[in-house]
């Protein structure tokens, strides 16, 4: 089953405890590549939630990103740090004492001060909390998945389409090369006749040019291994599991087998049926780039 590289789960929840969001989005990569955003009291729980999603969704440019709101948590986060503000004030004071001065603001410009306000960390969260957030996660995850799933449907037709294409031009291929080689039979033949008529055979060598042009232009092994690449491309396209390189290493066998036979062609309109196999081989070489 054909699974593509893209996709995107959200979910949201809020109730009276509390809001969450969680956001997963997947692109192609090679390897994957993980990225993980979230408030510093999930920190801890980020090893597992990286696992997670690591064995879910295995490979791509990967980023997930979890907000979570305690509402019933009315603890100050923000508060005045009084020993620095009580040494900036006895500074202020006795400073102003030793210049004179009346300013009688000195309170405000003491909680001015650098480091005159410290933030409490947040209370981490409790067993319930962190099962509502790693639920969440799943169920982003699922969602990511099942759209990785519609697009690998889509995907997974143009591929079949393009392997059928290629089929039916090798059929075109071991229709035509019937002829090609009758055509080469014959222009050989008139050159032999020609040779004999000038006494100018030497049958040595013409018996090592037969083999060098049968070893030339023969493309029946090209033909049967390129059959077999595109058979065993299909095979592995329902296989279970991650496939996207092994049809890329079997798609470039496809490639290495077309490129062979036109090289062998020797004919114009065989040549012409290896182009436009390279063309759909093309499409899906840019298809797999996104195929898990």
């Amino acid at each position: 089953m054909i699974k593509s590289m893209t996709g995107y789960g959200a979910v949201q929840i809020d109730n009276d405890r509390y809001s969450l969001t969680v956001e997963v989005k997947s692109l192609n990569s090679k390897t994957l590549d993980l990225s993980v955003k979230m408030i510093p009291a999930l920190s801890e729980k980020e090893i597992e939630i990286r696992n997670y999603v690591a064995q879910r969704l295995e490979r791509g440019k990967i980023n997930v990103v979890v907000n979570y709101t305690r509402k019933v948590d009315t603890q100050a986060r923000i508060r005045i740090n009084r020993p620095v503000v009580r040494q900036y004030y006895r500074d202020l004071q006795e400073t102003a004492q030793w210049l004179g001065s009346t300013n009688s603001d000195l309170f405000r410009i003491a909680l001015s001060m650098p480091e005159a306000w410290e933030q409490t960390p947040p209370m981490p969260l409790e067993e319930q909390e962190w099962e509502a957030v790693m639920k969440g996660v799943e169920q982003a995850v699922d969602l990511c998945d099942e759209f990785r799933i519609r697009e690998g449907d889509a995907m997974e037709r143009m591929l079949y389409d393009s392997i059928s294409i290629i089929k039916d031009f090798l059929d075109e291929i071991y229709f035509g090369d019937s002829h090609r080689i009758a055509y080469i039979r014959q222009r050989m033949r008139r050159l032999v006749s020609e040779l004999i008529e000038k006494n100018a055979l030497d049958e040595n060598r013409f018996e090592q040019e037969l083999l060098f042009y049968a070893e030339k232009l023969d493309i029946t092994e090209e033909k049967v291994r390129l059959k077999s690449h595109l058979e065993y491309f299909l095979e592995t396209m329902e296989e279970a599991g991650s496939v996207g390189k092994k049809l890329s290493f079997i798609a470039q066998e496809i490639g290495r087998e077309i490129n062979t036979i036109g090289a062998k062609a020797n004919d114009a309109d065989l040549q012409r049926t290896v182009v436009l196999m390279k063309e759909e081989l093309e499409k899906i070489k840019e298809q797999l780039n996104n195929v898990l």
